[in-house]
């Protein structure tokens, strides 16, 4: 049941397991609201487990549902280590949902590997992987530098070059200088994506990506896909802030819908603002992805970024887009 304060939280929450630690936890959550945390419940396959029946909200099975459709954004696992298989799929089927997953231990010694603990009260709580950009310094730190470079490329580069473009474009084929497109953002939510428009007008574009000698990229356009300048009007993204100048590429929405029902990880990405150059692209992940292990390999190396995100990470990131702009990438195209 959710409690009093939920509209005033930010974080609302769902724990799986009843017994002594999922009971402490959620009068924890009940009794200390300046925590940012609301529990809606209690989920066990064994009610007799749940110690406030008033709390119990129903079996396993039913609590990511629950969770998605009551937008609670982090699941509390109590579970003890004998229900490893059932962790494991709620884990799984979290990431799916974009739902944080934390495993909350019994007063065990805790593995060396675990990557991060906190503390509500005396009860460890254990984050499944390290996520640096939770912290609101961080965000602040990565925000300033998207907007600071953003200005500086705008103003300094995409000035004087637009026009330039816009009138090579506009002369090869008809149809509008800039494409838009929507695409996945953060937690899985749409925004228009901006482009410089490099293909000839057509019904495919929100369906079909393009491959190597597709007859629809015009002569310019593949010069603009070959230098990556046809991504140069997505620091106005970062600038308004659904994108960022590193992180995840944006996928097409039904890229979303068909490879997140085939990686188990993929939905992990969203975790982040979508970025202009990333991790997985300075690794040569770019361009079409013609199998599903081409899309884990890039997923691998998005989610390695969000576990191990740093500022000088991201310094490296840029320094080695400009560097590979002046080598050639055989997937790019």
């Amino acid at each position: 049941m959710a409690n009093k304060y939920s509209a005033f939280n930010n974080h609302t929450v769902i724990i799986i397991g009843g017994g002594d630690t999922g009971y402490k936890l959620h009068n924890f959550f009940r009794n200390n609201p300046d925590r940012g945390y609301s529990s809606l419940g209690v989920f066990d396959d064994r009610p007799e487990n749940v110690k406030d029946i008033k709390s119990y909200l129903g079996g396993t099975d039913v609590s990511i549902n629950y969770a998605v459709t009551f937008g609670a954004k982090e699941i509390f696992c109590t579970l003890p280590g004998t229900a490893l298989k059932k962790i494991e799929q709620l884990m799984l089927e979290a990431d799916k949902n974009l739902i944080r997953f934390r495993l909350v231990p019994e007063f065990n010694p805790i593995e060396k590997k675990v990557p991060s603990i906190q503390y509500f009260g005396n009860i460890p709580v254990i984050s499944i992987r390290p996520d640096p950009l939770e912290s609101r310094f961080n965000r602040f730190i990565k925000r300033v530098f998207d907007i600071v470079f953003s200005l500086c490329v705008i103003i300094f580069l995409f000035s004087w070059l637009l026009p330039i473009l816009a009138i090579l474009i506009k002369l090869e084929s008809k149809g509008p200088v800039f494409f838009v497109q929507q695409r996945s953002g953060l937690n899985n939510r749409t925004f228009k994506c901006y482009k410089l428009r490099s293909m000839r007008v057509n019904d495919q574009a929100d369906k079909m990506q393009a491959t190597r000698d597709d007859e629809r990229i015009t002569k310019i356009g593949a010069w603009l896909r070959r230098t990556s300048l046809d991504e140069l009007p997505q620091f106005f993204n970062a600038l308004i802030g659904n994108m960022s100048v590193v992180g995840p590429r944006p996928h097409m929405l039904c890229h979303t819908r068909e490879y997140s029902e085939l990686i188990d990880q993929f939905m992990v990405r969203h975790f982040l603002n979508p970025g202009i150059t990333g991790w997985a692209q300075i690794k040569g992940l770019r361009g079409e992805t013609k199998t599903t292990s081409a899309m884990l390999k890039r997923v691998e190396a998005d989610v390695w970024y969000l576990e191990n995100w740093s500022f000088l990470l991201d310094m490296k990131i840029v320094f080695l887009t400009v560097w590979n702009y002046f080598k050639k990438d055989e997937n790019a195209f």
